[in-house]
């Protein structure tokens, strides 16, 4: 399965040709949005009937009952290897330590001018719901990088849906990441169905405040239709995506190996090499080719990679940059040895890895920054999921009579300017008599 290849090399136009030449992501929307809606629909008439029908046609099992037991959850610690245990821990630890210096950094301090106080209040939502996919892989990363935030945020109840396996159970990795992360409730729920249900709620699911976590199209589309009832993360997390910036130093084995890694969480997604080399993209092109028929998941590279899978030729670093920022990618790999200097060209990315030595698999996992981030080009407004996406900011003003008798006749000028007269009256009932 070899990259499509896109030579941009003497390119003249400016950025909206440039933009205008590449191909651009599916537009999941006109894809999904009219099969959504109806398991939506379906899931706010008919709450745990419509999720067990759901589950029955796009899972194949049928579970008695959707929230997993406390005792399983905790039982699912000791069946894991140990390995698998301390990994965990040592990646809980290292995210929580990541976001609460991320809580600890925002702006909290109070405002004060010419007798008016503003204080900043910021307060957890109640409950949360974390999304964490299934299928084709098991993700208890993703339990902790969900979780772990809504924890350090302060929220109250977290509660996590996870497509049941085969066998109508979760596996006991995830099982164990929602124990290590001290989640309060599990469903075994997936896709669309899931979201619906966590933000309108079923008889078996409370609803949720907000809902955060990656997913397929269908799941992307479903917390986009439900935005506006619940919190959703400006990200759209959809389908897997890298971009790789290679020059003629950059070990082309590892170039390869990094595309097939965000390859490989199967369709929608996208891979792309960028480079300044020829012989670079060849080389590159050849182990991708390789790789994919020696990987047991050879099914999901070559899904991705048929529909997303480029080497783009460019002049130079400058124009590698100026493609980079329009695909906006989930993850940016720069690998050259010079990366430290290319990074001020960066200025749109959901996470950016810095030079050969250092792989997104490792933000993936434990680097400690979330690795639910935007796709589909939302890296142009949105960033990695946050504590913050898990938090109200109220502000509390305090007016003293001082205050208000200098500040008072303003506030009456512009109210009956806008023909508000209540606005005016209210304050001259308060002017000192």
């Amino acid at each position: 399965m070899a990259l499509r290849r896109l030579d941009f090399r003497g390119f003249a136009g400016n950025r909206r040709a440039l933009r205008d030449a590449l191909p651009r992501p599916a537009d999941e929307q006109d894809r999904s949005s009219g099969a959504v809606a109806e398991i939506i629909a379906e899931v706010r008439a008919d709450g745990d009937a419509a999720l067990r029908r759901l589950t029955a046609k796009f899972d194949h099992v049928e579970p008695e009952e959707f929230r997993v037991p406390a005792s399983e959850i905790r039982a699912a610690l000791d069946r894991i290897p140990v390995a698998l245990q301390d990994a965990l821990d040592v990646a809980h630890d290292r995210i929580l330590a990541y976001h609460a210096h991320e809580s600890r950094s925002s702006v909290t301090g109070d405002f004060e001018s010419g007798g008016i106080s503003v204080r900043h209040l910021v307060r957890p939502v109640g409950r949360a719901g974390c999304y964490a996919p299934g299928g084709r892989a098991r993700y208890p990363s993703t339990v902790l990088m969900c979780a772990v935030p809504a924890q350090v945020a302060g929220v109250e109840e977290i509660v996590l849906c996870v497509p049941p396996g085969p066998d109508g159970h979760i596996d006991d990795a995830t099982l164990a990441a929602a124990a290590v992360a001290g989640i309060d409730e599990v469903y075994r729920v997936g896709g669309a169905q899931a979201i619906a249900a966590m933000a309108y709620g079923t008889e078996s699911i409370e609803p949720v405040d907000v809902i955060v976590g990656p997913g397929n199209r269908f799941v992307a589309e479903a917390k986009r239709q439900v935005s506006g009832v619940v919190g959703v993360a400006s990200a759209f997390a959809g389908p897997s995506e890298v971009v790789v910036i290679a020059g003629p130093d950059t070990p082309t084995e590892l170039a390869a190996i990094d595309l097939l890694v965000q390859a490989e969480h199967g369709p929608d997604g996208m891979a792309w090499l960028i480079t300044w080399s020829e012989a670079v993209a060849e080389a590159v092109e050849a182990h991708v080719v390789r790789m994919v028929q020696e990987s047991p998941r050879r099914a999901d590279l070559e899904a991705t990679l048929a529909t997303g899978g480029f080497a783009v030729l460019v002049d130079g670093p400058k124009q590698a940059f100026a493609i980079a920022n329009i695909v906006a990618p989930e993850h940016l790999e720069i690998l050259t040895g010079n990366a430290e200097s290319l990074l001020a060209q960066v200025t749109s990315a959901g996470a950016v890895f810095l030079g050969p030595g250092s792989p997104a698999s490792v933000g993936d996992y434990l680097a400690g920054p979330n690795h639910v981030l935007p796709t589909n080009r939302t890296a142009r407004f949105a960033s990695a999921l946050r504590v913050d996406d898990f938090q109200k900011h109220i502000h509390a003003v305090t007016v003293s009579e001082k205050a208000l008798k200098v500040l008072g006749p303003h506030v009456v000028t512009l109210a009956e300017t806008e023909g508000l007269p209540a606005h005016a009256q209210s304050v001259r009932l308060r002017w000192p008599r």
